[in-house]
Protein backbone atom coordinates (compact mmCIF):
# COMPACT_ATOMS: atom_id res chain seq x y z
CA UNK A 1 0.00 0.00 0.00
CA UNK A 2 0.97 3.38 -0.76
CA UNK A 3 -0.36 7.11 -0.33
CA UNK A 4 1.24 8.76 -3.78
CA UNK A 5 -2.53 10.32 -4.17
CA UNK A 6 -5.50 11.22 -1.94
CA UNK A 7 -7.16 9.28 -5.05
CA UNK A 8 -5.63 6.12 -3.65
CA UNK A 9 -7.99 6.49 -0.95
CA UNK A 10 -12.19 6.08 -1.11
CA UNK A 11 -14.36 7.50 0.78
CA UNK A 12 -14.60 5.02 3.82
CA UNK A 13 -10.77 4.73 3.89
CA UNK A 14 -10.55 8.77 4.00
CA UNK A 15 -13.39 8.33 6.59
CA UNK A 16 -10.89 5.46 8.86
CA UNK A 17 -8.26 7.82 9.13
CA UNK A 18 -9.79 10.88 10.25
CA UNK A 19 -11.28 8.58 12.58
CA UNK A 20 -8.48 7.39 14.11
CA UNK A 21 -6.74 10.54 14.05
CA UNK A 22 -9.37 11.70 16.00
CA UNK A 23 -8.69 8.91 18.36
CA UNK A 24 -4.76 9.66 18.41
CA UNK A 25 -5.40 13.34 19.12
CA UNK A 26 -7.95 12.55 22.08
CA UNK A 27 -5.28 10.05 23.69
CA UNK A 28 -1.94 12.21 23.43
CA UNK A 29 -2.07 13.79 26.45
CA UNK A 30 -1.74 9.89 27.79
CA UNK A 31 2.00 10.14 26.73
CA UNK A 32 3.29 6.82 26.85
CA UNK A 33 0.34 5.40 28.52
CA UNK A 34 -1.43 5.90 24.98
CA UNK A 35 -2.34 2.71 23.05
CA UNK A 36 -0.62 3.61 20.37
CA UNK A 37 2.67 4.79 21.83
CA UNK A 38 4.00 1.41 21.19
CA UNK A 39 1.96 0.47 17.44
CA UNK A 40 5.49 1.16 15.51
CA UNK A 41 8.40 -0.13 17.68
CA UNK A 42 11.29 -1.30 15.90
CA UNK A 43 9.58 0.48 12.90
CA UNK A 44 11.82 2.88 11.05
CA UNK A 45 10.61 5.48 8.55
CA UNK A 46 12.81 7.09 5.49
CA UNK A 47 12.02 10.43 4.96
CA UNK A 48 13.76 12.34 1.56
CA UNK A 49 13.48 15.71 1.36
CA UNK A 50 14.31 17.80 -1.76
CA UNK A 51 12.61 21.15 -0.41
CA UNK A 52 12.38 22.42 2.72
CA UNK A 53 9.93 21.74 5.66
CA UNK A 54 8.67 22.80 8.71
CA UNK A 55 5.19 20.96 9.46
CA UNK A 56 6.09 18.35 6.79
CA UNK A 57 9.46 17.29 8.57
CA UNK A 58 8.18 17.77 12.51
CA UNK A 59 4.97 16.04 12.20
CA UNK A 60 6.27 12.90 11.05
CA UNK A 61 9.28 13.01 13.13
CA UNK A 62 7.13 13.48 15.83
CA UNK A 63 4.59 11.10 14.79
CA UNK A 64 7.15 7.95 14.38
CA UNK A 65 8.57 9.27 17.76
CA UNK A 66 5.11 9.09 19.57
CA UNK A 67 3.94 5.55 17.49
CA UNK A 68 7.59 4.30 19.13
CA UNK A 69 9.31 4.12 16.09
CA UNK A 70 12.39 6.41 14.38
CA UNK A 71 12.28 8.81 11.76
CA UNK A 72 15.56 9.32 9.78
CA UNK A 73 15.72 12.50 7.41
CA UNK A 74 17.12 12.64 4.43
CA UNK A 75 18.06 15.25 2.25
CA UNK A 76 18.46 14.66 -1.01
CA UNK A 77 21.70 16.49 -1.77
CA UNK A 78 23.46 13.97 1.14
CA UNK A 79 21.89 11.31 -0.30
CA UNK A 80 23.50 9.03 -3.48
CA UNK A 81 20.86 10.50 -5.51
CA UNK A 82 22.56 14.29 -5.52
CA UNK A 83 25.60 11.87 -7.11
CA UNK A 84 23.62 9.93 -9.96
CA UNK A 85 22.26 7.07 -8.30
CA UNK A 86 18.88 6.09 -9.86
CA UNK A 87 15.45 6.87 -7.95
CA UNK A 88 14.90 3.12 -8.52
CA UNK A 89 17.86 1.82 -6.94
CA UNK A 90 17.66 4.06 -4.20
CA UNK A 91 13.99 3.00 -3.66
CA UNK A 92 15.59 -0.47 -3.40
CA UNK A 93 18.51 0.05 -1.27
CA UNK A 94 16.35 1.96 1.28
CA UNK A 95 13.71 -0.92 1.00
CA UNK A 96 15.98 -3.39 2.70
CA UNK A 97 16.64 -0.66 5.69
CA UNK A 98 13.77 0.66 6.76
CA UNK A 99 9.58 0.13 6.99
CA UNK A 100 8.59 2.81 5.24
CA UNK A 101 9.71 6.16 3.34
CA UNK A 102 8.10 9.47 2.86
CA UNK A 103 9.20 11.88 -0.11
CA UNK A 104 8.70 15.59 -0.54
CA UNK A 105 10.00 16.13 -4.24
CA UNK A 106 10.09 18.26 -6.69
CA UNK A 107 8.62 15.97 -9.89
CA UNK A 108 5.58 13.66 -8.73
CA UNK A 109 7.46 11.91 -11.01
CA UNK A 110 10.32 11.25 -8.17
CA UNK A 111 7.88 9.91 -5.58
CA UNK A 112 5.46 7.70 -8.53
CA UNK A 113 9.19 6.15 -9.05
CA UNK A 114 10.05 5.50 -5.46
CA UNK A 115 6.98 3.63 -5.19
CA UNK A 116 7.07 1.34 -8.08
CA UNK A 117 10.65 0.17 -7.38
CA UNK A 118 10.10 0.53 -3.05
CA UNK A 119 9.21 -3.20 -1.49
CA UNK A 120 8.09 -1.03 1.30
CA UNK A 121 5.03 1.32 1.35
CA UNK A 122 5.49 4.94 0.14
CA UNK A 123 3.95 7.88 1.65
CA UNK A 124 3.71 11.38 -1.17
CA UNK A 125 5.15 14.19 1.15
CA UNK A 126 4.35 16.77 -1.13
CA UNK A 127 4.97 16.83 -5.11
CA UNK A 128 4.64 19.27 -8.10
CA UNK A 129 1.00 17.79 -8.36
CA UNK A 130 -0.24 16.51 -5.27
CA UNK A 131 -0.25 17.02 -1.40
CA UNK A 132 -2.41 14.33 -0.69
CA UNK A 133 -1.34 14.52 3.42
CA UNK A 134 -2.01 17.85 3.55
CA UNK A 135 -5.41 17.84 2.86
CA UNK A 136 -5.84 14.88 5.28
CA UNK A 137 -5.63 17.40 7.85
CA UNK A 138 -7.50 19.78 6.19
CA UNK A 139 -10.59 17.51 6.15
CA UNK A 140 -9.77 16.46 9.70
CA UNK A 141 -10.01 19.85 10.64
CA UNK A 142 -13.54 20.95 8.37
CA UNK A 143 -14.90 17.88 10.24
CA UNK A 144 -13.60 18.94 13.72
CA UNK A 145 -15.22 22.17 12.99
CA UNK A 146 -18.86 20.93 11.18
CA UNK A 147 -19.26 17.91 12.53
CA UNK A 148 -19.61 16.37 8.95
CA UNK A 149 -18.01 17.04 5.30
CA UNK A 150 -20.43 15.97 2.59
CA UNK A 151 -22.67 18.95 1.37
CA UNK A 152 -19.89 21.72 2.31
CA UNK A 153 -19.16 24.42 0.41
CA UNK A 154 -15.34 25.08 -0.62
CA UNK A 155 -14.08 27.70 -1.99
CA UNK A 156 -10.35 27.72 -2.96
CA UNK A 157 -8.72 31.70 -3.63
CA UNK A 158 -5.62 31.44 -5.61
CA UNK A 159 -3.29 29.90 -7.22
CA UNK A 160 -4.94 26.08 -8.80
CA UNK A 161 -1.21 24.04 -7.34
CA UNK A 162 -0.54 21.17 -6.16
CA UNK A 163 -2.46 21.57 -2.34
CA UNK A 164 -5.59 22.86 -4.60
CA UNK A 165 -5.45 19.61 -6.74
CA UNK A 166 -5.68 17.44 -4.10
CA UNK A 167 -8.28 19.28 -1.89
CA UNK A 168 -10.53 18.73 -5.81
CA UNK A 169 -9.80 15.28 -5.53
CA UNK A 170 -10.49 15.09 -2.07
CA UNK A 171 -14.27 16.91 -2.02
CA UNK A 172 -14.97 14.84 -5.27
CA UNK A 173 -14.90 12.24 -3.01
CA UNK A 174 -15.96 12.96 -0.10
CA UNK A 175 -19.34 14.81 -1.77
CA UNK A 176 -18.16 18.52 -1.09
CA UNK A 177 -18.86 21.24 -3.41
CA UNK A 178 -15.74 23.41 -4.10
CA UNK A 179 -15.38 26.54 -6.31
CA UNK A 180 -11.88 27.35 -7.34
CA UNK A 181 -11.42 30.88 -8.61
CA UNK A 182 -7.54 31.35 -10.04
CA UNK A 183 -6.65 33.87 -12.21
CA UNK A 184 -5.92 33.24 -16.26
CA UNK A 185 -2.58 31.17 -16.63
CA UNK A 186 -2.92 29.93 -13.10
CA UNK A 187 -5.66 27.77 -13.30
CA UNK A 188 -6.11 23.48 -11.66
CA UNK A 189 -4.65 21.11 -13.93
CA UNK A 190 -7.17 19.74 -16.54
CA UNK A 191 -5.81 16.30 -15.59
CA UNK A 192 -7.55 16.44 -12.14
CA UNK A 193 -10.62 18.48 -13.06
CA UNK A 194 -11.31 15.47 -15.14
CA UNK A 195 -9.86 13.09 -12.76
CA UNK A 196 -12.98 14.71 -10.06
CA UNK A 197 -15.47 14.09 -12.79
CA UNK A 198 -14.55 10.54 -12.03
CA UNK A 199 -14.89 10.38 -8.56
CA UNK A 200 -17.94 12.25 -8.36
CA UNK A 201 -17.95 15.74 -8.87
CA UNK A 202 -15.94 18.50 -10.84
CA UNK A 203 -15.14 21.64 -9.23
CA UNK A 204 -16.86 24.95 -9.92
CA UNK A 205 -14.04 27.13 -11.91
CA UNK A 206 -14.45 30.77 -11.85
CA UNK A 207 -12.24 33.81 -11.98
CA UNK A 208 -13.81 35.85 -9.87
CA UNK A 209 -12.69 35.26 -5.68
CA UNK A 210 -16.42 37.23 -4.76
CA UNK A 211 -18.48 34.51 -7.00
CA UNK A 212 -16.02 31.23 -5.59
CA UNK A 213 -16.48 32.53 -1.89
CA UNK A 214 -20.22 33.85 -1.67
CA UNK A 215 -21.96 31.37 1.23
CA UNK A 216 -18.84 28.80 0.77
CA UNK A 217 -18.52 27.11 4.64
CA UNK A 218 -14.56 26.94 3.65
CA UNK A 219 -11.91 29.40 2.47
CA UNK A 220 -9.05 28.23 1.28
CA UNK A 221 -5.80 29.61 0.00
CA UNK A 222 -2.21 28.81 0.08
CA UNK A 223 1.27 31.30 -1.19
CA UNK A 224 1.30 32.70 -4.25
CA UNK A 225 4.63 32.03 -4.76
CA UNK A 226 5.81 28.40 -3.95
CA UNK A 227 9.21 26.85 -3.85
CA UNK A 228 10.86 26.69 -7.20
CA UNK A 229 8.56 29.67 -8.16
CA UNK A 230 11.14 32.66 -7.14
CA UNK A 231 11.83 33.78 -10.97
CA UNK A 232 8.35 34.74 -11.21
CA UNK A 233 7.77 36.34 -7.69
CA UNK A 234 6.94 39.99 -9.42
CA UNK A 235 4.42 38.56 -11.74
CA UNK A 236 2.56 36.84 -9.42
CA UNK A 237 2.10 39.35 -7.08
CA UNK A 238 0.90 41.50 -9.48
CA UNK A 239 -1.39 38.95 -10.80
CA UNK A 240 -2.27 37.90 -7.69
CA UNK A 241 -3.31 41.09 -5.46
CA UNK A 242 -7.06 40.43 -5.54
CA UNK A 243 -7.09 37.11 -4.60
CA UNK A 244 -6.54 37.71 -0.93
CA UNK A 245 -8.51 36.61 1.73
CA UNK A 246 -9.85 39.37 3.79
CA UNK A 247 -12.60 40.99 6.05
CA UNK A 248 -14.43 42.32 2.87
CA UNK A 249 -14.07 38.40 1.14
CA UNK A 250 -14.96 36.79 4.46
CA UNK A 251 -18.26 38.60 4.58
CA UNK A 252 -19.29 36.88 1.46
CA UNK A 253 -19.03 33.50 2.87
CA UNK A 254 -21.43 31.56 5.31
CA UNK A 255 -21.99 32.83 8.77
CA UNK A 256 -20.03 30.04 10.50
CA UNK A 257 -17.43 30.26 7.83
CA UNK A 258 -13.75 29.56 8.98
CA UNK A 259 -10.68 30.09 6.87
CA UNK A 260 -7.57 27.76 6.04
CA UNK A 261 -3.91 27.97 5.03
CA UNK A 262 -1.91 24.87 4.99
CA UNK A 263 1.30 27.37 5.91
CA UNK A 264 3.55 29.14 5.47
CA UNK A 265 1.71 32.31 5.28
CA UNK A 266 3.01 35.35 3.99
CA UNK A 267 0.91 38.11 5.43
CA UNK A 268 -0.47 40.73 4.12
CA UNK A 269 -0.36 38.88 0.58
CA UNK A 270 -2.75 35.81 0.32
CA UNK A 271 -4.97 37.09 3.61
CA UNK A 272 -4.51 39.42 6.00
CA UNK A 273 -3.42 39.48 9.96
CA UNK A 274 -7.42 40.31 10.75
CA UNK A 275 -8.69 37.32 9.06
CA UNK A 276 -5.59 34.76 9.59
CA UNK A 277 -5.90 35.81 13.47
CA UNK A 278 -9.49 35.84 13.51
CA UNK A 279 -12.15 33.72 15.55
CA UNK A 280 -12.77 32.19 11.65
CA UNK A 281 -9.25 31.08 11.17
CA UNK A 282 -8.67 27.57 11.52
CA UNK A 283 -5.34 27.40 10.05
CA UNK A 284 -3.22 26.85 13.74
CA UNK A 285 -5.31 23.45 14.33
CA UNK A 286 -4.84 22.74 10.76
CA UNK A 287 -1.27 22.78 11.73
CA UNK A 288 -1.47 20.68 14.69
CA UNK A 289 -3.70 17.92 12.75
CA UNK A 290 -0.65 17.63 10.39
CA UNK A 291 0.85 15.47 13.19
CA UNK A 292 -2.65 13.58 14.31
CA UNK A 293 -3.31 12.84 10.01
CA UNK A 294 0.29 11.51 10.25
CA UNK A 295 0.26 9.14 13.01
CA UNK A 296 -2.66 7.65 11.46
CA UNK A 297 -1.36 7.42 8.20
CA UNK A 298 2.01 6.19 9.40
CA UNK A 299 -0.42 3.75 11.22
CA UNK A 300 -1.82 2.08 8.38
CA UNK A 301 1.00 1.78 6.50
CA UNK A 302 3.51 0.77 8.43
CA UNK A 303 1.42 -0.79 11.54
Amino acid sequence: MNLISIADLDGAGITRLLDRADELKRDRPKGASAPSARRLEGKSLAMIFEKASTRTRVSLEVAMRELGGHALYLSSSELQLGRGETVADTARVLSRFVHGITARVYDHRTVVSLAEHASVPVVNALSDLEHPCQILADLMTIRERFGRLRGLQVAWIGDGNNVCNSLILASAIMGMEMSVASPPGYEVDSSVVEKAGQLGHRPRLVAEPEEAAAGADVLVTDTWVSMGDEAEEAERLRVFGRYQINSRLLKLAGPKAIVMHCLPAHRGQELTDEVMDGPQSAVFDEAENRLHTSKAILEWLMG
